[in-house]
């Protein structure tokens, strides 16, 4: 066993020699200085759009530039040349933002029972509807209510505010 760690101190001396190392005969150049590489800039992000969402109400009512409203004579429910001009505005709008949809509210003056400009309402929000679908706008893209007088523009018990409350408005929804 002896004659064994004999032979393995032998060997061990061996490999310690074997990896001795002499130093180089010449050292390698120093590293040169060089000019600090320049530096990208970071890439700016897109700005953010500013102003309403396209196809939202804001939106949609600062392009109509008050043309999101129409109105009626007094018991009337039938689109007039002026309407039909405020329509097909509408119109174009919905057909270039066609994930927007609307809800087209149907408004009475005070004059009459509650149920009779219920219906009244109903007949002009469904008169503006029925003009945008014969436009292009898909009818499954716009639902109509009816507020009948309950939703006044203008308080008053005279002509001039009952031709501001006989209206239908278009309203976008998300």
């Amino acid at each position: 066993m002896q004659r064994y760690a004999v032979i393995l101190a032998a060997t061990s001396v061996l490999a310690l020699a074997a990896c001795k190392k002499e130093p180089p005969e010449t050292l390698p150049p120093a590293p040169v200085a060089s000019a600090p590489a320049p530096s990208t800039p970071a890439p700016t992000p897109a700005p953010r759009p500013t102003g309403p969402q396209p196809g939202s109400q804001a939106h949609f009512a600062s392009a109509m530039a008050g043309r999101d409203v129409i109105f009626f004579d007094t018991d009337k429910y039938n689109i007039d040349s002026e309407d039909a001009v405020a329509l097909r505005a509408q119109a174009e709008y919905m057909l270039q933002y066609t994930s927007a949809g609307a809800t087209i509210e149907g408004h009475a003056d005070e004059r009459g029972t509650r149920e009779y400009n219920l219906a009244l309402g109903e007949r002009r929000a469904n008169a503006a509807k029925n003009y945008l679908v014969s436009l292009g706008v898909a009818e499954s893209r716009l639902r109509t209510v009816s507020y009948g007088e309950e939703r006044p523009a203008a308080t008053g018990s005279n002509e001039q505010a009952w031709a501001r409350n006989r209206r239908a408005v278009t309203v976008m929804i998300d």
